[in-house]
């Protein structure tokens, strides 16, 4: 296994993203993405001696990954669990919080964890090959409704009766176990002319599904609020619509709805300060760059 994180992975928004943390040289960080490790090396790059970063990932290939360096901690945990993973380790409080929630270039890359329609691979997408629900056993188990809801909330595709049943039809012939035989699959509903973009939402789809993305994304916002200090920053980077909408929604008003609450004066009252008004966004050179980067958004605030 490599330890070479351009290889691994090429970090998006590095320094927008560090910058936004408002590094103090003493504090305490979490990184909830580990991945290649890019983030977190910028991080320890601006930490004093004193300062400390715990570093989150449910994937143990990225242990490869861990520099050698005294105030990093390694906690193989899915970041849901953050607040009490941090608390078996002596930390109650952070300085500030960094999510990056990409899937890394190593799983796209890495063609037998079945990520990506462009290699033929197991049907898996698990970020912890200890998990239990895999891809295939979404294609194959769901029935056609909860196959479509699947694919409209996660993937925003259309017609998502359409390529369930699609799916249905073929796996009624034989069980679907590899990600070629998927795309065979939905072959009768995929638009020729946006074939890539099509199937780029399926497996979307499927990846958040079999990994609970969501919902562990809530968690970790509602545990960033609950361990971060007064002043403490929570910097996320989100790749899709719904990530965003949640993470705004968030920032916005301590909840995802983005339900507004007031006070006993009619002055609307959040646990944050919003830093970025508008999202962040990568620049044509780092999309040339790293053309994966090209979707992502990000967004800072200051826990009041």
């Amino acid at each position: 296994m490599t330890t070479n994180t351009t290889v691994y992975h090429i970090p998006v928004l590095l320094e927008e993203s560090v910058d936004l943390l408002d590094i103090r040289p003493e504090g305490t960080y979490a990184d909830l993405t580990f991945g290649g490790g890019g983030h977190s090396r910028h991080i320890l790059s601006k930490l004093g001696a004193e300062g400390s970063l715990y570093s989150f990932d449910q994937d143990a290939d990225t242990k490869a990954n861990c520099p050698e360096d005294e105030r990093f901690h390694y906690v193989e945990s899915n970041f849901r669990f953050m607040r009490g993973a941090l608390r078996l380790r002596g930390v109650t409080e952070v300085d500030g919080v960094l999510a990056d929630l990409g899937v890394s270039s190593h799983h796209f890359d890495a063609a037998e964890r079945g990520f990506s329609f462009r290699s033929d691979a197991p049907l898996d997408m698990r970020m912890n090959r200890r998990g239990g629900l895999t891809a295939a056993d979404v294609v194959n188990g769901y029935d056609a409704e909860a196959l479509a809801q699947v694919l409209k909330m996660y993937g925003e595709l259309d017609t998502t009766w359409k390529i369930a049943n699609c799916i249905e039809r073929a796996r009624k012939v034989e069980a679907i176990r590899t990600t070629g035989e998927l795309v065979a699959a939905v072959a009768p509903c995929t638009p020729k002319k946006e074939e890539a973009k099509f199937l780029t939402k399926l497996f979307q789809a499927l990846r958040i599904e079999v990994n609970g993305e969501m919902e562990a994304l809530k968690m970790a916002l509602e545990q960033s609020l609950k361990v971060l200090r007064p002043g403490g920053r929570l910097v996320v980077i989100s790749y899709h619509s719904l990530e965003d909408r949640l993470v705004k929604n968030f920032f916005k008003s301590g909840n995802f709805e983005g339900r507004v609450e007031k006070d006993f004066y009619g002055r609307a009252t959040s646990p944050f300060e919003v830093v970025t008004r508008k999202a962040v966004v990568p620049t044509d050179e780092e999309i040339a760059r790293n053309p994966r980067s090209r979707s992502a958004k990000l967004r800072a605030a200051i826990k009041l």
